[in-house]
């Protein structure tokens, strides 16, 4: 099942006198968190609006509302901020981690399940699923040549494994 609120960043800090926060971001790219008008903070998932952000090293500096004093943003250290699943369009073939996590994944040609995803490895040239199948674990990149569909709506990945992968 998609989670409606997906983990966006951590609050790691505060910044300045004016009750600005440091966010740690759980993206691959810190500048999408500052495309934000708003965010979801703690597991309530309150919502809280974005005054304004910027990127600052590989962290993001957000004053979020009503927020005005280093005390009030002290209070917000090591919390968890979320973003809204529809606050978020993204390209085609290309999925959120926390959704493809559980994933049961087949083999395209025999229908053999070989396992689920348990966690997904971002190497830089492509990414590799982490298949845990009984007491075996494997490893599969994420390329077009292997992986042949992905249904979201089944929760089911099909694949057509390299010759020796899961020899």
């Amino acid at each position: 099942m998609k989670k409606q609120y997906l983990e966006a960043g951590k609050i790691v800090t505060t910044h300045g006198i004016r009750g600005e926060v440091k966010i740690m971001p759980y993206t691959d790219y810190p500048e999408l968190l500052c495309d934000f008008d708003r965010l979801f903070i703690g597991k309530d998932h309150r919502e809280i609006g974005v005054e304004r952000s910027r990127v600052f090293k590989n962290t993001v500096i957000a004053k979020l509302e009503g927020i005005d004093t280093p005390e009030a943003a002290e209070k917000l250290r090591n919390k968890i901020l979320y973003m809204h699943r529809d606050d978020l369009e993204l390209d085609e073939d290309t999925y959120f981690i926390q959704d493809l996590i559980g994933m049961e994944v087949r083999d395209a040609d025999s229908g053999i399940v070989y396992g689920n995803i348990a966690d997904v490895m971002q190497t830089g040239a492509n990414d590799v699923y982490v298949i845990q199948g009984g007491d075996r674990e494997y490893l599969v990149p994420a390329i077009a040549d292997v992986v042949i569909s992905t249904d979201m709506d089944n929760d089911v990945m099909t694949i057509r494994p390299l010759d020796g992968l899961f020899d």
